[in-house]
């Protein structure tokens, strides 16, 4: 359990939000992190690991032509994920991971090319970020930014 992932289930315990995570990269690292802190039953509501595009199109709704156009490394996708899992799970707040951990460039972006999805009541966005490091770094602060951002959403940061 981290500090940060405490801080979230705190935030949207006292807020009665309930929280929905779409991972691709992080493949369920930032479920997990949550789901480690107790009381999180409260508030998870549940995630979606969307690796392939298919998964994203067919399970979070992310328009195929854009999956087609932009692929999955994209500040759009990021949030059609984020809005998808929110309206797919029912919850308050969606947060959504996509990006190139490596070792290759994936969809014409450099590895560590991150961005973060967030669909709420103050709307839907996402965040780039360009990370350094090997696979296993840059999926970790993916997953640690995608806490932040959520905690932001909650006004706990």
């Amino acid at each position: 359990m981290t500090a940060a992932a405490a801080q979230v289930i705190a935030a949207a315990a006292a807020a009665g939000s309930r929280i929905a995570a779409a991972e691709s990269l992080t493949a369920g690292m930032v479920a997990a992190e949550l789901g480690s802190v107790a009381g999180a039953s409260a508030v998870l509501q549940g995630g979606v690991v969307a690796y392939q595009n298919s998964v994203k199109a067919a399970v979070l709704s992310v328009d195929r032509n854009l999956l087609a156009e932009a692929g999955s490394v994209d500040a759009r996708v990021a949030e059609e994920m984020a809005a998808g899992v929110r309206a797919l799970l029912g919850a308050d707040i969606g947060v959504s991971t996509t990006g190139a951990a490596g070792p290759e460039p994936h969809d014409g972006k450099p590895v560590g090319t991150v961005f973060i999805g967030i669909s709420g009541p103050s709307g839907t966005r996402s965040r780039e970020y360009l990370f350094a490091g090997d696979r296993s770094s840059i999926r970790s602060q993916a997953c640690s930014a995608a806490l932040e951002q959520l905690a932001q959403e909650l006004g706990a940061a």
